[in-house]
């Protein structure tokens, strides 16, 4: 049987139903919106967000000693493994008295994470470590800490992690704390006068 020597059709369009056919029923036809005309008289208002209260420009006024620590599981995990005293070693970095901060999300990261991380539980069950409670959803601790963060500029964030350092760099006015060196170096703050240079 010999083969169909008719060419294809290119760029053949489909046939479509005009807007206004009377097909179509009320409720489903487009109706085209109608654009404002510009008044140049009237004035243009733009929503602008209020920035904190806590920030001299960049300056955050609201860190001080006693600093406080908001801490991320890998900085617990990565301290453990250097085997650093968290508490000694913050002090250490900041010349100052610090208060290390652990949410439930980190809390529940850290159980999730099973029985090769029970040293770094028990750590952070110390009582010189203070708890956050969390009222959100889920246990995604990178979300609760940049939201925590955003709504207090009060806290030092600890991190290894390089996507949440990333979150934070664009959040004005709080500092990065993190592992280098087998020591503890602070990002973003001027007053730390022990953190290596």
């Amino acid at each position: 049987m010999p083969k169909d020597k008719r060419s294809k059709k290119f760029g053949g369009m489909k046939r479509m139903i005009s807007a206004n056919d009377p097909r179509i029923k009320e409720k489903n036809k487009f109706v085209k919106p109608k654009e404002k005309k510009i008044d140049p008289q009237e004035l243009n208002v733009h929503q602008v967000t209020q920035g904190s209260s806590a920030l001299f420009f960049q300056y955050n006024t609201q860190l001080g000693p006693p600093y406080h620590i908001l801490m991320d599981t890998n900085f617990i995990n990565f301290s453990v493994k250097n085997k650093m005293d968290i508490v000694q070693s913050l002090m250490d970095c900041l010349y100052a008295k610090c208060i290390p901060y652990i949410t439930d999300c980190v809390m529940a990261e850290l159980e999730k994470l099973g029985p090769k991380y029970r040293i770094a539980l028990k750590i952070i069950k110390d009582p010189r470590f203070e708890r956050l409670t969390c009222t959100h959803k889920g246990t995604y601790a990178d979300d609760c800490i940049v939201q925590r963060v955003t709504q207090h500029k009060c806290y030092i964030v600890g991190t290894c992690d390089r996507d949440l350092k990333r979150r934070i760099r664009k959040i004005p006015g709080v500092p990065l704390m993190f592992l280098s060196q087998h020591r503890y170096t602070v990002e973003r703050m001027p007053d730390a006068y022990g953190a290596p240079k």
